[in-house]
C-alpha cells in the first residue's frame, strides 16, 4: 500500500480530491480482495500444519516405542526402522518450517500473533545493532527527533568456524656487554612435531565421536576452506589425542572400580570384518558407578570395554582385581567371578519381571497378573526411599519389602506344581527361583538397587548414538578400551 499523504500534499481542487478519493477507494477494494485470498491460503496452510503436527506426534510416540523395543531385542532391523522414521520426522519439521514462513509472509503485520519461543541463552555474547531512520530530522517540518522508546528483537546468529595460523615468534637476544644469549622456550604442542593446535584437535575429535563425521568427510569440509589435509594426517592426530587421553581414562577407570558396588551389562555392536566386506557382531561391556539412589554424593561414571565376542573371559578379565558387589543379569560368564569370593552377586528384578511381562502382553494369566502386581509393590516401596541413606533403605525394605518377597517365593513354588514344566510360565518361574538369592540380596543391603537399570540406562545412551565409539589402542588379547563419562 502506498504511503499516506499528509495535509500539505493534498490538492486544493475539489475535482482532483474526488479523483484521488476514487482511486484510493479502488485501491482499497483491490487490497481487500487480495487480503481475502491471503486468508484462504493461510487457512489451507494451517490445516496442513495441523495434519503435520498430528503426524509428528504419532511418529514421536512410535519412535519411543521402537527405541524401547530396540534396547530389549537389540534388532538391527528395528534400528533401520528408527533411522527411517527419524528422517520422516525431520522432513515433517522442515515442512512445518516452510509452511510457517508462507503463513508469515501472507499475513498482514498487524494481525500476526506474537510467536511463543524459548528465551535465547543468556550466556551467549550479544552484539547490539541500532537502526535509525534515514532522515536525521523530521522530513515534514525539519524538527529534531525525540526518543520516545525503542523496539527490541533478538536474532540467534552463527559465526562459522574458521581456520587461522597462530605464528609463534621467539627472538634470539644477545647482551651487548657480555655477549650472553637468551631465547624464550618453545611453547609446548599437544602432539610432538605436529602443526595442529589444541582447538583444531578438539574440533576433529568432537566432529568424529560426537557428531559422527568420518575423517574423510571432515577433510572434504576443510577443503572448502582451501585447507588441504590428508586423511592419514588427521588420523595421526586422532591417534595422538588417544595417547594424550590415556592418563585421564585410567583415572576414570580407577574411580569407577573403587566403588563398593558396580552395575554391569553388555550390548552387541556390528563391526567390519576385514577382507569379507561384511560385518560381524562384537560386544561393548559397561561398568557403571552410581550410588546417588542410596544418598551418596560421589560423582557417577561409567567405563566401557570392547570385545570381539561375548565370552566370559572378558568380564572376568575386566573384574580380576575388583572387590565388592556386582549387580548384573544372569549371564554365566560372571559365575567364575562370584566363585572367587571377592565379588558378591546382586540380581536384577527388571530381568525377572520381563520374562513374566512378555508372557502377560501376549496372553495374560492369573499367574502373570499376580507376579507383576507383587513386583510393582516392591518397586513402589523403592520409589519411596530413593535417595535415602543406605541404613534407612535397609530398614524400610526389611519392614515392608521382605514379607512381600517371602510370600511371593512361596507362592511361585506352589504354582510350579500346577503348570506344565515345558510352558513359558514355568521357564519364567524357574529363572526367578534360580536367581532368588541374588534377587533378594538388596533387602539386606541398602547400597544395592532393586534392579540393574543403571547399567541398562548407560547402554541405552550408547545404543542411541552407536555409530561411533572412542576406541583407544589395543590391549592384550586384541581388546580395545573405550571410556565415557555419564
Amino acid at each position: 500500500m502506498t504511503a499516506m499523504l499528509n495535509r500539505t500534499q493534498l490538492p486544493d481542487n475539489i475535482d482532483a480530491l474526488k479523483a484521488l478519493l476514487s482511486a484510493k477507494s479502488a485501491q482499497i477494494d483491490a487490497f481487500e480482495q487480495e487480503r481475502a485470498a491471503w486468508q484462504v491460503e493461510r487457512e489451507a496452510l494451517r490445516q496442513d500444519k495441523q495434519g503435520d503436527q498430528q503426524e509428528i506426534a504419532r511418529l514421536t510416540l512410535l519412535l519411543d516405542k521402537l527405541r524401547r523395543a530396540l534396547f530389549g531385542q537389540k534388532s538391527e532391523k528395528l534400528a533401520g526402522q528408527i533411522d527411517q522414521l527419524q528422517l520422516e520426522l525431520e522432513e515433517l519439521h522442515i515442512n512445518q518450517g516452510e509452511r510457517a514462513q508462507s503463513i508469515e509472509s501472507a499475513q498482514a503485520p498487524a494481525s500476526r500473533p506474537a510467536p511463543q519461543r524459548r528465551p535465547l541463552p543468556e550466556h551467549l555474547p550479544c552484539e547490539v545493532h541500532e537502526h535509525l531512520p534515514k532522515e536525521s530530522a523530521c522530513p515534514d517540518c525539519g524538527g529534531a527527533w525525540t526518543r520516545l522508546g525503542e523496539d527490541v528483537s533478538n536474532v540467534l546468529e552463527h559465526v562459522p568456524a574458521s581456520f587461522r595460523i597462530v605464528r609463534h615468534v621467539r627472538p634470539r637476544l644477545a647482551c651487548s656487554c657480555c655477549e650472553r644469549m637468551a631465547q624464550a622456550p618453545a611453547p609446548s604442542r599437544p602432539i610432538a612435531r605436529s602443526f595442529a593446535g589444541p582447538g583444531l584437535l578438539s574440533h576433529v575429535m568432537v566432529s568424529k565421536y560426537l557428531d559422527h563425521q568420518p575423517l574423510y568427510r571432515q577433510c572434504q569440509i576443510y577443503e572448502r576452506e582451501n585447507v588441504s589435509l590428508s586423511e592419514s594426517t588427521v588420523g595421526d592426530w586422532v591417534g595422538g589425542v588417544h595417547q594424550l587421553l590415556r592418563p585421564l581414562l585410567e583415572a576414570l577407570r580407577r574411580h569407577v572400580f573403587s566403588a563398593d558396588k558396580l552395575h554391569t551389562d553388555d550390548t552387541p555392536i556390528n563391526v567390519l570384518a576385514p577382507g569379507t566386506g561384511k560385518t560381524r557382531q562384537a560386544r561393548l561391556w559397561v561398568y557403571a558407578r552410581d550410588d546417588r539412589p542410596s544418598g551418596d554424593t560421589t560423582a557417577p561414571a561409567m567405563w566401557i570395554r570392547y570385545s570381539p565376542d561375548r565370552r566370559g573371559i572378558h568380564p572376568q578379565t575386566h573384574l580380576k582385581d575388583y572387590i565388592g558387589i556386582l549387580q548384573a543379569d544372569a549371564f554365566a560368564g560372571y559365575d567364575k567371578i562370584y566363585e572367587s569370593g571377592r565379588v558378591l552377586e546382586a540380581g536384577c528384578w527388571a530381568h525377572a519381571r520381563r520374562k513374566f511381562y512378555d508372557i502377560h502382553v501376549k496372553s495374560a494369566t492369573p499367574i502373570t497378573t499376580h507376579v507383576l502386581d507383587r513386583i510393582a509393590a516392591l518397586y513402589k516401596i523403592e520409589s519411596s526411599i530413593r535417595g535415602s541413606p543406605a541404613d534407612v533403605r535397609r530398614r524400610v525394605r526389611q519392614e515392608h519389602a521382605k514379607p512381600l518377597a517371602i510370600a511371593l517365593h512361596a507362592w511361585l513354588r506352589e504354582q510350579l506344581t500346577t503348570i506344565s514344566r515345558k510352558s513359558n510360565t514355568a521357564d519364567a518361574i524357574a529363572y526367578a527361583m534360580n536367581q532368588w538369592q541374588a534377587l533378594v540380596r538388596y533387602l539386606d543391603d541398602g547400597r544395592i538397587e532393586i534392579d540393574n537399570n543403571t547399567a541398562e540406562r548407560a547402554l541405552r545412551g550408547v545404543a542411541l548414538g552407536r555409530k561411533n565409539y572412542l576406541f583407544l589402542g589395543s590391549d592384550a588379547g586384541g581388546e580395545r578400551a573405550a571410556t565415557m563419562y555419564s
